[in-house]
């Protein structure tokens, strides 16, 4: 197998596993802190949810470097996750699927907008759904992921 392919299904490994280590720490937050400050709940999930966000864009950054590193500029970060969706016939499979794609989605508009929301005061309610999408998306995720490392270990 060619050592660019090794290469790159050893970091989608490493950030596979960086976003377990985020979601184990996020269900072990959760349970042990039912009773604390909704505020600082708020802070900490949604922290949690822009790290895992991150952890996944720079592993689809890192797959579009490889095979075809053609992104718009004024909205490159939703032109990525979209692409994800994509089968490139003689390029690629999809990394991701469309349910995947919806869901974090939601994820990339909250991590858009906490860069610029500069108060510490969540509504209650979109944490609460965000937490959802984050339970949702981390089985679909790991699915979507490890079938693209079989993908790529199929290729050569």
């Amino acid at each position: 197998m060619n050592e660019k392919i090794i290469s790159l299904i050893k970091e989608i490994e490493k950030n596979i596993a960086i976003t377990q280590k985020l979601m184990d720490y996020y269900l072990s937050y959760i349970q042990k802190n039912k009773d604390k400050n909704q505020t600082e709940k708020a802070i900490i999930i949604g922290d949690i949810i822009v790290k895992y966000y991150t952890c996944l864009e720079t592993t689809f950054l890192r797959i579009s470097q490889f095979f075809e590193n053609s992104l718009k500029p004024e909205k490159w970060h939703q032109d990525l996750l979209n692409k994800m969706t994509l089968h490139l016939d003689g390029i690629r499979d999809a990394v991701i699927s469309e349910n995947s794609y919806n869901v974090l989605l939601e994820l990339l508009k909250f991590r858009h907008f906490q860069r610029y929301f500069f108060d510490i005061s969540y509504d209650p309610d979109k944490i609460a759904y965000l937490e959802k999408k984050l339970i949702q998306i981390n089985p679909m995720i790991l699915k979507d992921l490890n079938l693209f490392i079989q993908y790529l270990k199929s290729i050569e």
